[in-house]
């Protein structure tokens, strides 16, 4: 079996990742997306050694998609409401007949940040092994499976509920809870007393102590001054709404937090309302209120 990813071009409403991260590149459950999605593939659809199956990097197909393909009597093309080919899968012969069929509603079209916080949720909630090679001092409790890279270690009092990834050289703690779903990359620090719930946090990221992110995506190198917290639900429970340019979009969940591009800085004690966002390289003063997207100027 032959399997393509194709690399789709940076779009503006991945913004603030697409600024330094390609859709292929994102982590999710501690793999870059192109390898989590052909190895996703292989594993499903790995019946026919002469199958061929071209995969747009930014298209992440349900397991029931890829089934009804897998028993399909003919070559099968998954296309998008523009006519675009999210994934083709032919059984060996390209020049039989071909038949087109929309993504179910399971599947995720990669169009905002938030659709990446939904593959890493799906990803990491399947774990059903710990594979552990770093170090959990006395102390460290883990309900759920962990995948603990080398050189890391949790200290004495840190909590994992629910599943985790945590890469190499990492340390975290002490006091930390850690809740399901989250991965974090290597050369992290999470301080004392820090709490991280259902996000995806990006090598050589720092935490300070007493911080609380959740359902959120921190993107490489960013420091996260003391006391920095993210709200993630709405006071009348509805779905948070994020600006895309000068659009309002409902991302279609019930709780999200912030998503933060490379190299940030937080002053302490900064509080961000649900949903927002803000792009590389800027900072906030101690003490901000981040009511709306933080944008170069």
């Amino acid at each position: 079996m032959n399997i393509t990813i194709i690399e789709t071009p940076s779009q503006d409403s991945l913004a603030p990742i697409s600024n330094t991260v390609k859709i292929g590149d994102f982590p999710v459950a501690g793999l870059p997306l192109k390898e989590a999605l052909h190895l996703r593939i292989s594993q499903k659809m790995g019946v026919n050694p002469n199958a061929e199956i071209e995969v747009r990097d930014d298209f992440w197909p349900s397991d029931t998609l890829l089934e009804t393909m897998i028993k399909a009597g003919e070559n099968v093309r998954v296309m998008s409401e523009n006519s675009e080919v999210l994934l083709s899968y032919s059984k060996g012969n390209r020049s039989a007949n071909w038949k087109g069929i929309s993504p179910d509603a399971a599947s995720v079209l990669i169009r905002h940040p938030w659709d990446l916080l939904k593959i890493n949720e799906t990803l990491i909630a399947e774990i059903r092994e710990d594979f552990i090679e770093g170090e959990i001092k006395s102390g460290a409790n883990i309900e759920g499976h962990i995948r603990l890279g080398k050189g890391s270690v949790l200290l004495p009092g840190t909590y994992i509920e629910g599943n985790a990834i945590i890469g190499t050289n990492c340390k975290i703690g002490p006091n930390c809870y850690i809740r399901g779903n989250t991965s974090v990359g290597d050369g992290c620090h999470i301080g004392q007393a820090v709490e991280i719930k259902n996000s995806v946090i990006m090598e050589k990221v720092g935490i300070g102590h007493l911080s609380y992110i959740g359902d959120s995506i921190i993107c490489r190198r960013t420091n996260l001054g003391a006391g920095t917290i993210t709200a993630n639900l709405r006071h009348d429970g509805k779905n948070q709404k994020s600006f895309i340019g000068n659009d309002l979009v409902d991302t279609g969940r019930r709780k999200l937090g912030v998503i933060i591009g490379e190299d940030v800085h937080t002053g302490i004690h900064t509080s961000i309302y649900p949903g927002r966002k803000i792009w590389p390289g800027m900072s906030t003063r101690p003490g901000e209120i981040v009511s709306k997207d933080i944008v170069p100027s």
